[in-house]
């Protein structure tokens, strides 16, 4: 076993391991869980209560997860003297499966992102966030039922890749002088620098990720969302790169949306997955107007950002979507939103979105009838008007409850 100067490993548990290209996952699993910043302290207690009641639920005493606690963020400064600890990366990698509560990054300065620095040094390349509608949540739209969606975000490059030179720092005179002299540009000499690297790499293991979990879905389409009319070389290659990969990997299992419409007079074959690609302002308009006719989208990182974020606004808002950052092996399963400080320690905060994360979690290990049972638990809850503020506000009649009460009434509900 691994030692840790603050980490204490559970005696109680075994590590998850990969047995011929698959995880295998122990009845006692070894799950390392980062609290989080701010309001994290607080959903993440209340999910640890209704995942452990799940599985008890489900599997009885057959299965259980043993938590071990890992710092990032101001907890890992308390402990550490530094924000992300080489002793929680290693502890991730070692045990593959992990949670994660938001963590603390300033705007504008200060240090990297955190969720970024994870994602890139565990070569977490797919951010992956379902969003679907749970009955009686507020929605600004109309028909919220339609929106049932999974986004294959590329999580490791494009803007993100946070290679930038500061306006009128000595780096970007250099850079904006050779870009004007030997490339024949006429950037402004006030202007920062940022690179937007999309490589075939990046972008062919996301795209084949996705595809690969629309087939073991059964879901109808997977569309490539990129905004390659403006910038042909990356985005536009990524739409390129990502039909080669459909083409060449899938053949037998897909089919392209031309194809259709020149091979097949506009009918899908049979127990085929439409390959397709969309702008991404207009697929900005088409997630609003018509929903339904998209399952999966696959997009460059900054893309999926946004999108994601806008899709989940129809559903009840961050609050209930749930998100995944998974690498050929590694999952870290976290809450979308962010650690919102006012309301930490106050016990008022709606947890859905890591306990939907967590659900993401137990399907990621196999383990499908309690993150079901979580599911449809909230659901009665729901059904019930028992919520949290953020909710209570966009439903009339409804019991306004805590953080820990609504986790207790998720577990009455199972």
């Amino acid at each position: 076993m691994a030692k840790y100067k603050h980490i204490v490993i559970p005696k109680n548990g075994k590590p998850i391991t990969i047995q011929k290209k698959k995880l295998k996952i122990p009845n006692n699993p070894i799950i390392p869980v980062i609290e989080g910043d701010g309001i994290g302290r607080d959903i993440m207690k209340a999910t640890r209560r209704v995942v452990d009641a799940a599985v008890e639920k489900t599997y009885k005493k057959r299965r259980a997860i043993a938590w071990m606690d890992v710092y990032a963020g101001e907890r890992a400064n308390e402990l550490y003297k530094e924000w992300l600890p080489k002793e929680t990366i290693d502890a991730i990698k070692k045990y593959i499966v992990a949670l994660k509560g938001p963590l603390t990054t300033p705007i504008g300065g200060g240090f990297r992102s955190l969720n970024v620095s994870l994602r890139q040094i565990l070569n977490l390349y797919a951010c992956v966030r379902p969003v679907s509608y749970f009955k009686g949540v507020g929605s600004p739209v109309t028909h919220p039922e339609k929106m049932n969606m999974i986004i294959f975000r590329e999580n490791t490059e494009d803007v993100y890749a946070g290679i930038e030179w500061k306006k009128g720092s000595k780096d970007v005179k250099k850079v904006i002088n050779w870009l004007n002299k030997n490339m024949k540009t006429n950037i402004r000499l006030d202007s920062g620098i940022g690179v937007k690297p999309i490589s075939v790499t990046g972008t062919k293991r996301l795209v084949r990720k996705a595809i690969q979990h629309a087939i073991d879905n059964k879901l109808p389409s997977v569309t490539l969302m990129h905004k390659g009319n403006i910038m042909k070389y990356t985005e536009g290659a990524f739409r390129d790169w990502g039909y080669k990969v459909a083409t060449t990997e899938f053949r037998n299992k897909i089919v392209t949306e031309d194809e259709v419409w020149d091979k097949y007079n506009g009918k899908v074959p049979k127990g085929k997955i439409v390959i397709k690609d969309r702008i991404a302002d207009s697929i900005f308009q088409q997630v609003l107007t018509r929903p339904d006719e998209y399952s999966v989208l696959a997009t460059p990182n900054l893309n999926g950002d946004y999108i994601s974020d806008a899709c989940a606004a129809q559903v009840g808002g961050l609050g209930m979507a749930p998100g995944a950052n998974i690498g050929d092996y590694i999952g870290l399963f976290e809450a979308t939103h962010g650690t919102a400080p006012k309301y930490a320690d106050k016990d008022v905060i709606n947890p859905s979105s890591v306990i939907l994360s967590a659900c993401m979690m137990l399907d990621y290990m196999g383990w499908n009838k309690a993150a079901d049972m979580i599911r449809n638990a909230i659901q009665k809850t729901l059904n019930k008007k028992t919520v949290t503020y953020d909710l209570h506000r966009q439903m009339k009649g409804a019991k306004k409850v805590g953080t820990s009460q609504y986790a207790t009434h998720i577990i009455k509900n199972m």
